[in-house]
């Protein structure tokens, strides 16, 4: 998440996304700060489309008319990338929500990115890896669907195949996450490193709400929460039954000692 006060242009391509869960991801793009540009694009005469409209109304999402005017090319891709271009000249945005499961927006995320601009992809499960490891962080709208679920409620079997093992997930991330000597990982810098690795990494697709519910619930994994000084009121987390940089430094010591003349 970032500063409220950060200023987030939602680009959404109309073409290729359902007008179902538009709420749902309002209210989850409102975490990274505030929306102050919305718009959707699409050929709003196409039949198709004919569900955007009271969501548009009811959003007041600004709805940008782009005509097909040649069969076979998309011209919504080419009238969000051209507004999202003149957006980040303008100077008047911090990031960007750039709503499609469409991989022809990844060189603008990178783009924009390279700008210094935050970019969050909201989209389906389908949409290609290209895109979503070109976003800061990416959105499932599967999850957004899925969010009201009992927390702990794991997947279903089968459910979705792009999901890894989350024991794997992470013990590799808090053996690359900077730890104290005795190998415990702030729940800030856990979640942080996961979501560099993965753009689209969300506790929710494993059926727990929130970073810390997911990790307590881990057997392999132990929990505790520090107050006071260094500890700022977080959780904070390490593998179980892992030497520790303090103890392996202890035995490297004795060690040495034994060698000493």
């Amino acid at each position: 998440m970032t500063d409220d006060n950060s200023r987030l242009a939602v680009l959404i391509d109309a073409d290729n996304t359902s007008a179902k869960l538009v709420q749902e991801m309002f209210e989850e793009l409102a975490g990274y700060g505030t929306i102050t540009v919305k718009r959707a694009y699409g050929d709003w005469t196409n039949p198709h489309l004919t569900g955007w409209r009271d969501v548009l109304l009811g959003n007041a999402i600004s709805p940008q008319q782009q005509f097909a005017y040649t069969y076979g090319k998309n011209a919504t891709d080419s009238a969000l990338i051209i507004d999202a271009m003149d957006l980040l000249y303008s100077g008047n945005v911090d990031g960007f929500a750039i709503v499609s499961s469409d991989s022809d927006f990844t060189p603008l995320a990178t783009r924009l990115r390279e700008s210094g601009k935050r970019v969050i992809g909201v989209g389906r499960r389908k949409t290609p890896k290209a895109f979503v490891e070109a976003c800061e962080k990416f959105v499932f709208l599967e999850v957004l669907a899925a969010d009201d679920a009992t927390d702990g409620q794991a997947p279903e079997p089968g459910k979705d195949d792009q999901l890894r093992p989350i024991q794997s997930v992470l013990t590799k991330a808090l053996n690359k996450v900077d730890t104290d000597d005795d190998d415990w990982a702030s729940l800030s810098a856990l979640g942080n490193h996961l979501v560099r690795t993965d753009p689209s990494f969300d506790s929710r697709s494993y059926g727990f709400g929130k970073l810390g519910d997911l990790v307590k619930a881990q057997p392999y994994l132990e929990t505790r929460a520090r107050t006071g000084s260094g500890g700022g009121g977080q959780l904070w987390v390490r593998l179980k039954g892992k030497t520790t940089k303090k103890t392996a430094a202890k035995k490297t010591a004795k060690k040495a000692a034994k060698k000493a003349p």
